[in-house]
Protein backbone atom coordinates (compact mmCIF):
# COMPACT_ATOMS: atom_id res chain seq x y z
CA UNK A 1 0.00 0.00 0.00
CA UNK A 2 1.26 3.29 -0.78
CA UNK A 3 0.61 5.08 2.23
CA UNK A 4 2.11 2.50 4.45
CA UNK A 5 5.61 2.64 1.81
CA UNK A 6 5.78 6.16 2.72
CA UNK A 7 5.26 5.47 6.38
CA UNK A 8 8.48 3.02 6.15
CA UNK A 9 10.25 5.72 4.79
CA UNK A 10 9.37 8.20 7.27
CA UNK A 11 10.61 5.62 9.99
CA UNK A 12 14.26 5.07 7.80
CA UNK A 13 14.87 8.50 7.45
CA UNK A 14 14.15 9.17 10.95
CA UNK A 15 16.27 6.47 12.26
CA UNK A 16 19.33 7.64 10.11
CA UNK A 17 19.23 11.27 10.76
CA UNK A 18 18.10 11.68 14.39
CA UNK A 19 18.71 8.05 16.41
CA UNK A 20 16.25 5.54 17.40
CA UNK A 21 14.10 7.85 19.55
CA UNK A 22 13.73 10.62 17.21
CA UNK A 23 13.24 7.87 14.05
CA UNK A 24 10.07 5.89 16.32
CA UNK A 25 8.51 9.60 16.78
CA UNK A 26 8.58 10.15 12.78
CA UNK A 27 7.31 6.51 12.34
CA UNK A 28 4.67 6.51 14.70
CA UNK A 29 3.85 10.01 13.38
CA UNK A 30 3.90 8.86 9.71
CA UNK A 31 1.87 5.64 10.42
CA UNK A 32 -0.83 6.98 12.79
CA UNK A 33 -1.76 9.84 9.82
CA UNK A 34 -1.65 7.24 7.15
CA UNK A 35 -3.48 5.11 8.38
CA UNK A 36 -6.46 7.85 9.21
CA UNK A 37 -5.82 8.73 5.08
CA UNK A 38 -6.91 5.19 4.46
CA UNK A 39 -9.41 4.23 7.03
CA UNK A 40 -11.40 7.58 5.81
CA UNK A 41 -14.50 7.57 3.62
CA UNK A 42 -12.93 9.93 0.74
CA UNK A 43 -10.10 9.70 -1.79
CA UNK A 44 -8.29 12.60 -3.13
CA UNK A 45 -9.79 12.45 -6.28
CA UNK A 46 -13.71 12.14 -4.68
CA UNK A 47 -12.58 15.70 -2.92
CA UNK A 48 -11.30 17.17 -6.24
CA UNK A 49 -14.72 16.10 -7.64
CA UNK A 50 -16.64 17.74 -4.62
CA UNK A 51 -14.83 20.91 -5.06
CA UNK A 52 -11.81 21.26 -7.85
CA UNK A 53 -13.95 22.91 -10.21
CA UNK A 54 -15.02 25.53 -8.10
CA UNK A 55 -11.35 26.28 -6.09
CA UNK A 56 -10.25 26.05 -9.85
CA UNK A 57 -13.03 29.02 -10.86
CA UNK A 58 -12.06 31.50 -7.77
CA UNK A 59 -8.72 30.60 -8.09
CA UNK A 60 -8.13 30.98 -12.04
CA UNK A 61 -8.68 35.23 -11.87
CA UNK A 62 -5.57 35.58 -9.72
CA UNK A 63 -3.12 33.44 -11.40
CA UNK A 64 -4.65 35.87 -14.53
CA UNK A 65 -3.64 38.95 -13.15
CA UNK A 66 -0.45 37.84 -11.98
CA UNK A 67 0.21 36.87 -15.77
CA UNK A 68 1.20 33.38 -14.26
CA UNK A 69 -0.11 30.13 -16.16
CA UNK A 70 -2.71 28.44 -14.74
CA UNK A 71 -1.96 25.87 -13.33
CA UNK A 72 1.75 26.86 -12.62
CA UNK A 73 4.65 24.13 -11.94
CA UNK A 74 5.14 24.89 -8.60
CA UNK A 75 3.72 27.35 -5.90
CA UNK A 76 5.31 28.47 -2.88
CA UNK A 77 3.50 29.43 0.26
CA UNK A 78 4.61 32.28 3.36
CA UNK A 79 2.96 32.18 6.33
CA UNK A 80 3.57 34.88 8.86
CA UNK A 81 2.45 34.31 12.32
CA UNK A 82 2.71 38.31 13.22
CA UNK A 83 0.44 39.31 10.83
CA UNK A 84 -1.85 36.29 10.77
CA UNK A 85 -1.12 36.22 6.94
CA UNK A 86 -0.02 34.13 4.24
CA UNK A 87 0.89 35.22 0.57
CA UNK A 88 1.10 32.58 -2.02
CA UNK A 89 3.14 32.67 -4.97
CA UNK A 90 3.61 30.90 -8.32
CA UNK A 91 6.28 30.29 -10.95
CA UNK A 92 5.96 28.80 -14.45
CA UNK A 93 6.22 29.41 -18.13
CA UNK A 94 10.10 30.64 -17.33
CA UNK A 95 8.88 33.44 -14.89
CA UNK A 96 10.42 34.12 -11.66
CA UNK A 97 8.35 33.55 -8.36
CA UNK A 98 5.28 36.04 -8.49
CA UNK A 99 2.80 36.73 -6.12
CA UNK A 100 -0.67 35.38 -6.96
CA UNK A 101 -2.92 36.30 -3.64
CA UNK A 102 -3.02 36.38 0.20
CA UNK A 103 -4.96 34.55 2.61
CA UNK A 104 -5.79 34.57 6.42
CA UNK A 105 -4.61 32.72 8.74
CA UNK A 106 -7.65 31.83 10.92
CA UNK A 107 -5.65 30.28 13.78
CA UNK A 108 -2.18 29.77 14.27
CA UNK A 109 -1.27 28.18 18.22
CA UNK A 110 0.95 29.10 20.11
CA UNK A 111 3.26 32.06 19.72
CA UNK A 112 6.58 33.02 18.40
CA UNK A 113 9.15 30.77 18.01
CA UNK A 114 9.52 27.10 16.88
CA UNK A 115 8.57 24.29 17.53
CA UNK A 116 10.53 22.39 19.90
CA UNK A 117 8.74 19.45 21.27
CA UNK A 118 5.64 17.40 21.11
CA UNK A 119 2.66 18.98 22.92
CA UNK A 120 3.69 22.21 22.98
CA UNK A 121 1.60 23.76 20.72
CA UNK A 122 3.35 26.35 18.77
CA UNK A 123 3.15 26.25 14.85
CA UNK A 124 6.76 25.22 13.25
CA UNK A 125 8.75 27.85 11.95
CA UNK A 126 11.40 26.99 8.43
CA UNK A 127 11.45 25.78 5.16
CA UNK A 128 9.04 22.78 4.55
CA UNK A 129 7.31 20.88 1.88
CA UNK A 130 4.44 19.16 1.26
CA UNK A 131 4.20 15.84 1.70
CA UNK A 132 0.93 14.69 0.97
CA UNK A 133 -2.87 15.63 1.15
CA UNK A 134 -5.22 13.86 3.44
CA UNK A 135 -9.03 14.57 1.91
CA UNK A 136 -10.31 12.92 5.13
CA UNK A 137 -8.81 15.80 7.87
CA UNK A 138 -10.84 16.57 10.65
CA UNK A 139 -10.70 19.87 9.56
CA UNK A 140 -12.10 19.59 6.40
CA UNK A 141 -9.57 19.16 3.92
CA UNK A 142 -5.04 19.51 4.85
CA UNK A 143 -1.96 19.67 3.57
CA UNK A 144 0.60 17.53 5.73
CA UNK A 145 4.42 19.09 5.98
CA UNK A 146 7.33 17.88 6.27
CA UNK A 147 7.72 18.60 10.21
CA UNK A 148 10.49 17.95 11.55
CA UNK A 149 12.81 18.21 8.72
CA UNK A 150 16.62 18.21 8.22
CA UNK A 151 17.23 21.08 10.45
CA UNK A 152 14.93 20.05 12.96
CA UNK A 153 16.23 17.08 13.78
CA UNK A 154 19.92 18.11 13.91
CA UNK A 155 18.64 20.57 16.32
CA UNK A 156 17.00 18.14 18.22
CA UNK A 157 20.02 16.16 18.20
CA UNK A 158 22.18 18.87 18.98
CA UNK A 159 19.70 19.82 22.09
CA UNK A 160 19.40 16.73 23.16
CA UNK A 161 15.40 16.62 22.32
CA UNK A 162 13.05 13.89 21.96
CA UNK A 163 9.59 13.85 20.90
CA UNK A 164 9.40 16.52 18.39
CA UNK A 165 5.82 15.61 17.36
CA UNK A 166 4.77 15.69 13.62
CA UNK A 167 0.81 15.54 11.97
CA UNK A 168 1.51 19.90 11.40
CA UNK A 169 -1.23 20.49 8.75
CA UNK A 170 -2.49 23.16 6.71
CA UNK A 171 -6.41 22.80 6.82
CA UNK A 172 -9.75 24.04 7.07
CA UNK A 173 -12.03 25.44 9.79
CA UNK A 174 -10.80 27.85 12.39
CA UNK A 175 -9.03 26.46 15.12
CA UNK A 176 -5.20 25.06 15.41
CA UNK A 177 -3.32 22.69 17.61
CA UNK A 178 0.13 23.46 15.89
CA UNK A 179 -0.99 23.75 12.37
CA UNK A 180 -2.39 26.96 9.77
CA UNK A 181 -5.90 26.86 9.92
CA UNK A 182 -6.92 28.68 6.53
CA UNK A 183 -11.15 28.31 6.49
CA UNK A 184 -12.31 25.85 4.03
CA UNK A 185 -12.19 27.78 0.93
CA UNK A 186 -8.72 28.76 1.24
CA UNK A 187 -7.93 24.94 2.11
CA UNK A 188 -9.84 23.63 -0.84
CA UNK A 189 -8.12 26.05 -3.01
CA UNK A 190 -4.91 24.77 -1.46
CA UNK A 191 -5.72 21.80 -2.18
CA UNK A 192 -6.58 21.79 -5.47
CA UNK A 193 -3.61 23.55 -6.32
CA UNK A 194 -0.82 20.90 -4.61
CA UNK A 195 -2.56 18.20 -6.50
CA UNK A 196 -2.71 20.02 -9.77
CA UNK A 197 1.01 20.55 -9.48
CA UNK A 198 2.09 17.30 -7.44
CA UNK A 199 2.32 17.79 -3.37
CA UNK A 200 5.76 17.68 -4.10
CA UNK A 201 6.45 21.04 -5.79
CA UNK A 202 4.51 22.70 -3.18
CA UNK A 203 7.35 24.62 -0.91
CA UNK A 204 5.70 26.37 2.82
CA UNK A 205 8.08 28.69 4.87
CA UNK A 206 6.66 29.61 7.87
CA UNK A 207 8.33 32.88 10.12
CA UNK A 208 7.75 34.58 12.71
CA UNK A 209 7.52 37.61 10.63
CA UNK A 210 8.15 38.82 7.00
CA UNK A 211 11.80 39.83 7.50
CA UNK A 212 11.33 41.25 3.85
CA UNK A 213 9.74 44.46 5.60
CA UNK A 214 10.84 43.90 9.51
CA UNK A 215 14.28 43.75 11.23
CA UNK A 216 16.08 40.66 12.40
CA UNK A 217 15.85 40.84 16.29
CA UNK A 218 13.38 37.87 17.11
CA UNK A 219 14.53 37.01 20.77
CA UNK A 220 15.50 33.28 20.59
CA UNK A 221 13.26 30.58 22.58
CA UNK A 222 14.31 29.44 25.65
CA UNK A 223 17.93 27.32 25.48
CA UNK A 224 16.95 27.36 21.55
CA UNK A 225 20.67 29.37 20.76
CA UNK A 226 20.22 28.12 16.91
CA UNK A 227 17.00 30.45 15.87
CA UNK A 228 19.22 33.05 14.83
CA UNK A 229 20.68 31.10 12.32
CA UNK A 230 17.17 29.65 11.63
CA UNK A 231 16.09 33.15 11.22
CA UNK A 232 18.72 34.14 8.92
CA UNK A 233 17.59 31.59 6.71
CA UNK A 234 14.68 31.98 6.26
CA UNK A 235 15.08 35.62 5.81
CA UNK A 236 17.33 34.61 2.67
CA UNK A 237 14.98 32.30 1.23
CA UNK A 238 12.05 35.01 1.13
CA UNK A 239 14.16 37.79 -0.29
CA UNK A 240 13.44 35.33 -3.68
CA UNK A 241 9.94 36.34 -3.56
CA UNK A 242 9.24 39.79 -4.31
CA UNK A 243 5.71 40.93 -3.30
CA UNK A 244 4.85 43.93 -5.28
CA UNK A 245 2.20 45.08 -3.29
CA UNK A 246 4.47 45.57 -0.07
Amino acid sequence: MKLARVAIAALLAGAGTAGASVGWNAFDSAWRYARTEAQGPFKVADRLAQFGDRAKARLAPHFMAADVPFPPEAVTLLAFKDARRAELYARGGGKPWTFVRAYPLLAASGGLGPKLRQGDEQVPEGIYRVTFLNPNSRFHVSLRLDYPNDFDLRMARADRRVGLGGDIMIHGKDRSSGCLAMGDAAAEELFTLAALVTPSQVKVIISPTDFRTSAFGMTPASGATWVPDLYRAIEAELAQYRNLRL
